[in-house]
């Protein structure tokens, strides 16, 4: 029993600091971008709250980027720290991700905004060729609203262009 309980003493730590990196890392590039969301542990955002008559109101996500004024919603985040995932778990982690996306960009095109989604995800899991090649094709599916990143990617990858757009 103690062996069950330790390895789950530090437990969403890692996503946790993923989290908390990626707020650091956006606010330093777009000082004038409101981010909101919990840092590190916290309740997320349902969309519910956030678009009007969204289709599943009790939709989790990490965080949402706002343009300038904080009223239009440029981006929506979910984050994960995959540290060794495989098989049925990696499976229904991306499929889920296709689902999310998939939902939130429809209501998008419906109601004319320009809402984008991106998965910030980071750990030893994605050097799994599966899981990476699900991960780009997730990216691929989305028309240019779908950006994955890591850490490391996001200075090249996320723009004020792109987030605009």
């Amino acid at each position: 029993m103690c062996a069950i309980l330790w390895e789950y003493k530090d437990r969403g730590k890692k996503g946790y600091d993923l989290t908390e990196r990626f707020f650091s890392l956006f606010r330093d590039a777009f000082p004038d971008l409101p981010i909101r969301g919990p840092e590190r542990a916290g309740k997320d955002i349902l969309l519910g709250e956030v678009f009007e008559r969204y289709p599943r109101p009790d939709r989790p996500v990490d965080f949402i980027i706002y343009d300038r004024a904080g009223k239009e919603v440029l981006a929506i985040r979910l984050a994960r720290y995959d540290s060794d995932r495989g098989g049925a778990q990696e499976d229904d982690r991306t499929g889920g991700y296709h689902n999310c996306a998939d939902e939130i960009l429809k209501y998008a095109k419906r109601r004319g905004l320009r809402t984008k989604v991106i998965f910030v995800n980071d750990g030893p899991g994605l050097l799994l060729g599966s899981m990476w090649n699900d991960y780009a094709s997730l990216e691929r599916g989305g028309r240019g609203r779908i950006m994955v990143v890591t850490l490391r990617m996001i200075p090249d990858r996320i723009t004020r262009e792109w987030l605009l757009s």
